[in-house]
């Protein structure tokens, strides 16, 4: 092998940067392993709220050691999250929704609330058609208002109105003029929404989370890891974006109310301090918060926020300070105009003293209707942390602001007189006067008026030049041009009265999540122990070498993982350890044609080197095709799907390098010196040696046998159909703890009750305390409605099996990480985005195999080829669709039809495909050197030869799959079932169904491949 140095280099290089990529994982486990000591510390584990008293605890703890060096001066914890391995859903907990945002409500806005019949009819036509088809609903609308005779888009009761001529629409311009600038600005709409959530989400405070816009069609992908308050990331995600316009106060017409508050508390906190040296003295966080709660009506926040002060250093103020002054000794001067500002870790302990009913009888009448808000944390770099400003806006009795966003026409960012960026922004007519007004009072108290979006001061800038007339003016600040896009692209949003409704969701509990990470590790585990024992045993030597190629290819693996941001999902695990079987068969075809090397009687050396270049063919070939297989799943599919797709692809990638490259620099190494290396140990030696079997003779009853099973496989599925899952029906799906084992039969039939759910199936989920449970009840309603009563339903029914003291509440929260009774994770998929999965999944396996068929109809160069591929794979996964037909009302664990099964049928054709190359490409071989003999007798001695390679990958790929299905946790033993017994049937049809079908077409086609001429010998000196 050459440029070896080359190769030992760029190997080195590569562990070198998995091992410092993997470095952050284990730095924030590390960290985040001390947030939990420290919560467990201060939470009393027994008490009622300690879950998420805890969570909040090791937030606090995170929170304070964010921009602190956590590692010798390499990094901070918050650079280190940023770059560690993230976890998916379904190993960290946490909620998946996916939400589609309303063109309706959007089309509508457009038109300024259009009561046009015609635009109205063709809008409800479109919605009946949404519901069963897979177009987008602009497409529907276009389509059906069309089709009504006369009826135009440029109408001034429809979109000629005052507000799209500025975007380009004017009267009487043809419906396929208006068109191509309406989809536009839908577009800009749903950047503007994305925006808006993005924002939404920001301010949530969630720790990487992931939000996505799929295609065109408004739906949009968020993914929150750690968040179980689905309650509230519901409100956050659907409700309209609330654009406001507010007088605010001047610092000093309000600064002695502020005054008056922090009196106020600091004399509370004083008799509150004084009653509690006179209790038992404790340190349990939980304690101290219940006396805090009942004494100061603070809550948590204010011990954690005084916890927080005494560590800090000795230069700030003492804990006895913040006593004494719990409002002015937090107090920063705001360099805004603002009223204060503070520390943004403090804003929820300043809300709640400011915002106290007792404090704020404080104010005078004058002042009564304030209303405090807080602008956007600004990282303060000579603090070394995020300060907040605090404003305080002029309320009425109503509670109203004067100007909302709903005046507004438009909104850019521009560059101001001075250079510096600025946002230009114009209203219509009636915005335009309140504006004038407002900006006429404030000029005349020399005061400001803010832009408010979410509760959330964006903007406050003061107006020095008089009042603006004619709905026009400029928001200028210290602002860069991407804030300056940034707020205009909220102006915008502020005004869209679409609403977000949540068509999918998953929701899955801490606890369970630790459970999945758990059963993947102890699957990884065991299945990598078995093929390493085994290599060696089979392989000696080698093997070992193959071994120590593999435990790199798995640090390059999770190395790729982490530099890529890439999520690992359990079924991404399942890729890595079924990417171990990828690897493994590489070495086993190297080692295999090493071995026929040897019986030919060449040197060790030249077995070595002709081994691995004749191996390099078929190694190819068979990557490659699992490798498109992986990128039309990774396509076609969502969330842990496209998980388990990219750590294949990844796996694929890596396990060339190491098995070509790796393998042979250790082999090679061994041999330099003279030393004689093994294929083989004493035992396995003479393995599969001289295997001549007459494999074409078994042919015709191979096509009984499979025709048997394809017939009754699709009997089956005529009778008794599959179990599709809701990923494909719509409905929705929850996991359920149970004090003690249950009956799944009965609590089905208690469930299907016409007064509880009407149609619902529960079955055991694991282990007998645990089922899942899922039905279809309310799926064409109002979301928030429809979640509150299934729980409330379920509550009904599972009551007498839960514990005694568990509460509704307590039932329902999926918060708790040691959670192991009610519900622990639910999953809900409307029925449009269903039909969506259904078609998407059918596009996947559809498109993997026209592109399998003509990547092997390119390298053989012969259709019959590509034909006896295709067959063998329809084959394979006709039997496994049976199977779970037959199966899946015998079989205790989930064997629904969802997106993971689509998985494992597209893996199985990967699979199928992998093994029927490496025969093709054997017989190709043969047809060029041995030119003289019969065709039969070149595919049966093809056949034979790679017989050994057949067993021996295979064995590896179920020993590792077996594992995983026996470990490897109850969310995955469907998907791993349709694995396994895809191995099965796709090493049986690449000799008995693949080969005979290319031999009998080929025949009867008189397409026999022409032997290559061979190369003439080079006369010996």
């Amino acid at each position: 092998m050459q440029n070896k140095g080359l190769i030992r280099f760029f190997a080195i290089i590569f562990a070198i940067a998995s091992i410092y990529q993997l470095t952050y994982t284990f730095i924030t486990n590390k960290v985040e392993g001390d947030a939990d000591v420290y919560s467990s510390s201060k939470v009393d584990e027994s008490a009622v709220n300690a879950s998420s008293l805890k969570s909040e605890a090791q937030k606090h703890y995170l929170d304070s050691v964010a921009s602190q060096d956590v590692w010798g001066g390499f990094t901070t914890y918050a650079d280190a999250k940023n770059q560690e391995l993230k976890k998916g859903l379904d190993l960290k907990g946490g909620i998946n929704v996916i939400l589609q945002v309303s063109v309706r409500d959007l089309l509508t806005g457009m038109a300024d609330d259009s009561t046009d019949p015609d635009f109205n009819r063709a809008l409800d036509a479109a919605d009946e058609r949404i519901k069963d088809g897979q177009d987008d609903y602009f497409n529907y609308f276009i389509e059906e208002f069309n089709n009504i005779d006369g009826a135009q888009l440029a109408s001034p009761d429809i979109f000629a109105n005052q507000e799209m001529q500025t975007r380009g629409i004017e009267f009487d311009m043809s419906n396929s003029d208006v068109e191509p600038i309406l989809r536009e600005e839908l577009k800009d709409y749903m950047t503007s929404a994305f925006d808006v959530l993005r924002k939404r989400i920001d301010k949530f405070g969630t720790t990487q989370p992931n939000l996505q816009q799929l295609g065109t069609s408004g739906r949009i992908l968020i993914e929150l890891p750690g968040e179980t308050d689905v309650k509230r990331i519901k409100d956050i995600l659907t409700k309209a974006a609330q654009l406001e316009f507010w007088h605010v106060y001047q610092p000093n017409a309000i600064a002695s109310y502020l005054n008056e508050a922090n009196t106020y508390w600091a004399a509370k906190l004083a008799a509150s301090a004084a009653s509690q040296k006179e209790a038992v003295a404790t340190d349990d966080l939980a304690a101290q918060t219940e006396v805090a709660t009942d004494s100061t009506e603070a809550g948590l926040g204010d011990l954690l926020n005084q916890e927080n002060e005494e560590e800090a250093s000795t230069d700030g103020p003492s804990n006895a300070d913040f006593d004494k002054s719990p409002i002015f000794s937090r107090m920063f001067q705001s360099p805004n105009g603002a009223l204060a500002a503070f520390k943004a870790e403090d804003k929820d302990l300043i809300d709640s003293y400011i915002n106290d009913p007792q404090a704020r009888g404080k104010l005078t009448s004058e002042q009564r209707n304030v209303k405090f808000a807080w602008g956007l944390p600004v990282l303060n770099e000579a603090l070394g942390y995020e300060i907040i400003d605090l404003y305080a806006l002029k309320g009425n009795s109503q509670n109203e602001a004067p100007l909302t966003g709903g005046v507004i026409t438009d909104a850019s960012q521009q560059y101001g007189n001075s250079g510096l960026p600025v946002v230009s922004m114009s209203m219509n007519g009636e915005g335009a006067k309140i504006w004038e007004d407002m900006t006429a009072e404030a000029y005349q108290n020399q005061s400001q008026v803010s832009v408010v979006l979410d509760n959330t001061v964006y903007s406050a800038p003061n107006v020095t030049n008089g009042a603006i007339s004619g709905g026009q003016t400029q928001i200028s600040g210290n602002f860069s041009i991407d804030e300056a896009k940034d707020l205009a692209t909220v102006l915008r949003a502020g005004k869209l009265p679409a609403k977000a409704e949540i068509i999918q969701s998953d929701v899955i509990g801490p606890s369970l999540g630790q459970e999945a990470i758990d059963s993947g590790l102890w699957s990884f585990g065991i299945a990598l122990l078995l093929v390493l024992v085994w290599m060696f045993f089979y392989y000696g030597r080698a093997g070992l070498y193959a071994d120590i190629a593999l435990l790199v290819n798995i640090l390059f693996i999770f190395g790729a993982l982490a530099s890529l941001k890439a999520v690992l999902t359990l079924p991404g695990i399942a890729g890595i350890v079924l990417t171990i079987g990828i690897s493994v068969d590489a070495n086993v075809l190297i080692f295999e044609r090493i071995r026929e090397e040897l019986a030919k009687g060449k040197s060790q050396a030249d077995s070595i080197k002709d081994g691995f270049n004749n191996a390099l063919s078929s190694i190819l070939d068979a990557n490659v095709t699992t490798f498109l297989t992986a990128v039309i799943l990774y396509v076609f599919g969502t969330g842990p799907i496209q998980g388990f797709a990219t750590t294949l692809m990844i796996g694929i990638l890596t396990s060339l390098f190491t098995a070509i490259f790796i393998t042979r620099l250790f082999v090679d190494g061994y041999v330099s010196n003279g030393k004689t290396i093994g294929f083989s140990t004493s035992i396995t030696k003479n393995w599969f040696r001289n295997v001549n079997i007459d494999f074409l003779k078994k042919r015709k009853m191979a096509y009984i046998i499979s025709g048997v099973l394809v017939v009754g496989s699709l009997i089956s599925l005529a009778t008794n159909k599959l179990n599709m899952g809701i990923d494909f029906t719509g409905g929705r799906t929850v996991i359920v703890g149970f004090a003690q084992d249950v009956n799944a039969t009965e609590i089905t039939k208690q469930l299907s009750a016409e007064d509880i759910f009407g149609s619902a199936e529960a079955k055991t989920y694991g282990s007998g305390n645990q089922l899942k449970i899922s039905t279809k009840y309310g799926i064409d309603r109002d979301d928030s409605e429809v979640s509150q009563e299934i729980e409330d339903k379920l509550y009904q029914v599972l009551k007498p099996y839960l514990p005694s003291d568990m509460s509704q509440a307590q039932f329902a929260d999926v918060s708790n990480e040691n959670k192991k009774h009610g519900i622990r994770s639910s999953f809900q998929v409307g029925a449009s985005i269903a039909d969506d999965i259904l078609t998407g999944s059918l596009y996947a396996i559809l498109g993997s195999l026209i592109v399998v068929f003509i990547y092997i109809l390119i390298r053989f160069r012969k259709w019959q080829f590509s034909l006896g591929a295709v067959a063998a794979v329809f084959h394979d996964v006709i039997i496994v669709l049976g199977a779970f037909s037959v199966l899946y009302k015998v079989l205790p664990f989930n064997m629904e039809i969802d997106q993971a099964f689509i998985a494992a049928i597209l893996t199985v054709i990967g699979y199928s495909l992998n093994d029927t190359v490496v025969v093709f490409d054997r017989i190709r071989e043969f047809i060029n050197e041995r030119t003289n003999w019969e065709f039969p007798r070149t595919v049966n001695s093809a056949i034979s030869s790679t017989i050994s390679r057949t067993l021996n990958t295979s064995l590896t790929t179920l020993i590792v799959l077996l594992a995983i299905f026996i470990f490897g946790g109850e969310s995955i033993q469907g998907f791993m079932l349709a694995l396994i017994i895809g191995v099965i049937v796709g090493t049986y049809s690449s000799v008995f169904i693949a080969t005979p079908v290319m031999f009998d077409t080929m025949t009867k086609t008189n397409g026999k491949l022409t032997p290559k001429e061979p190369k003439p010998e080079k006369e010996e000196l």
